[in-house]
């Protein structure tokens, strides 16, 4: 297990953490108050200094080797606030920052103030959103306090939910409050577990928290409602439900946004519970749990992918069995052993493949959607011939899905296999085989009737700029497969939950 040294201290560059969480703050604030086509032109304008500040603290974590700190106004834990990032936040920052101006790019045609009008509801409500979406994310990755992380993940949700039903169709509008429901639910049972950790050891600062906690009763009551209520914002099965519908009938833009990157907040305190602050090494029987969870999740929801007749609906559902797999590294990379830097690795890097793929995927769905007026995947012969960038990203986003070289989705599934074949657990390597035969079940659904002849003629032809935008997050989800040695030291900088002092 790797040894990490944290300070309670700012640590140089630790002010750019401040930075990449101001910068959307303060694009939510001038849209709101400038209003109009101001409310359109500030995130795009802020979407490149924050993939900037992103860029710059995974720079300074790799030269410095130790994660970044900023305590916020001087005052240290547990009665100030500190801002952390080690490699997982680095990477989830840029990621997160990619996907977000990708999406930007991508939605400036369909939430435009129309010419002659001052300001539009839609417009400024999505942008708006949109930072405030960006935002909670950065907090997410960069919190170090797990009450404020409970803030946090509220922001995200009532961010996200209101881009589920911005049409303000009655099926949006129930998808939107189901979501809702799950979410609120969710945040309760996190709320109580903070509680009790809280009550038993009076802090909730994860460092303070890491260095206090030992294994007992209270600690795994509030482990097990912490897990629970993540796991219902994560959508991992059997709390799936609120997922198909919710990232099915959202616009295409916030769809990509909410199946690559606000299921993945959750997913991000999972780890960040069990590798950095419960007692070490994790409980084996929790860790095979949710690996059974996941597992079941790759199986579930890649047998309802094949069964939908919607593009988008074939898409959510995908998702829910994606998921799954970042699970799987739970009881491979729990304690100190030859292979758990490869599972470690292997779960992120699947992480990634999927919100890379799944974000192109969405996007591409949109241009179809929007181009033939329809996503009936019966009806889709011929649209390979007339939009065939669109299709080339959708096959390469499904790819990664498969886990085929030379994606993403390969390397990852390559490092949890080998994981997996090492330490004995030969049921996960099953289960991750047999998922990407599945997911070559249903992405072969769409691309047969799309490579096939016949198609009536398109509504609006899909601008090359927008399939450029979609081709370009497939192509990263291609390119993760070819990560240099250099990704993966980052990714291991702040590993594990030990904690090998204080400064």
């Amino acid at each position: 297990m790797t040894v990490t040294v944290y300070s309670f201290a700012t640590t140089a560059g630790g002010f750019l953490l401040v930075l990449a969480i101001i910068l959307p703050v303060a694009g939510v604030l001038l849209s709101l108050v400038l209003g109009g086509r101001h409310a359109e032109r500030t995130p795009i304008a802020l979407m490149p200094a924050g993939l900037g500040v992103a860029a710059a603290i995974a720079v300074l974590l790799w030269r410095s080797g130790k994660p970044l700190v900023y305590i916020l106004g001087g005052f240290t834990p547990p009665l100030g606030i500190a801002l952390r990032a080690d490699g997982f936040s680095a990477v989830m920052l840029g990621t997160a920052a990619l996907v977000i101006s990708a999406a930007g790019f991508f939605a400036r045609a369909n939430f435009w103030t129309p010419p002659g009008v001052r300001e539009a509801r839609a417009p400024l409500a999505f942008w708006t959103l949109l930072q405030g979406l960006w935002a909670a994310l950065n907090i997410v990755f960069l919190g170090g306090d797990l009450f404020n992380l409970y803030v946090a993940l509220e922001l995200l949700t009532f961010a996200a939910v209101p881009l589920v039903c911005l049409d303000g169709r009655p099926e949006t509008l129930a998808a939107a409050l189901r979501y809702l429901l799950f979410a609120l639910f969710g945040s309760v049972f996190y709320l109580l577990g903070a509680a009790l950790l809280y009550g038993a050891y009076g802090t909730l600062d994860i460092v303070l928290l890491a260095t206090r906690i030992h294994a007992e009763p209270t600690v795994w009551a509030a482990a097990g409602l912490m897990t629970a209520g993540l796991l219902a914002k994560t959508a991992l099965f059997p709390l799936h439900l609120w997922l198909p519908p919710a990232h099915a009938n959202a616009p295409a833009a916030a769809s990509a946004v909410l199946s690559a990157l606000v299921v993945k907040a959750s997913f991000f305190l999972i780890v960040r519970l069990w590798f950095n602050v419960l007692p070490s090494p994790p409980n084996e029987i929790a860790c095979a749990i949710l690996a059974a969870l996941g597992s079941v999740a790759i199986l579930f929801g890649s047998a309802l992918a094949l069964r939908q007749e919607r593009l988008k609906l074939l898409i959510a559902y995908s998702t829910v069995a994606q998921i799954g797999y970042p699970f799987l590294m739970f009881p491979l990379a729990a304690g100190a052993h030859p292979w758990t830097a490869d599972a470690w690795s292997g779960g992120l890097m699947q992480l990634l493949a999927h919100v890379f793929a799944k974000a192109a995927m969405f996007l591409a769905a949109g241009l179809i959607t929007e181009s033939i007026g329809h996503d009936r995947i019966a009806d889709l012969g011929g649209i390979g011939r007339a939009m065939p960038m669109t299709v080339f990203t959708f096959g390469l986003g499904g790819l990664s899905l498969m886990g085929l070289p030379p994606s993403g989705g390969f390397a990852a599934k390559w490092l949890l296999l080998k994981a997996a074949v090492e330490s004995g657990q030969w049921l996960w390597a099953v289960v991750m085989l047999a998922g990407g035969l599945l997911a070559g079940g249903y992405v072969s659904r769409v691309l047969a009737p799309a490579l096939a002849s016949g198609i009536d003629p398109l509504k609006a032809p899909a601008q090359r700029s927008r399939e450029a935008v979609a081709l370009a997050l497939a192509l990263f989800a291609t390119l993760l497969g070819f990560a240099p040695p250099v990704f993966f030291e980052l990714l291991q900088i702040g590993r594990g939950a030990a904690i090998g002092g204080l400064q």
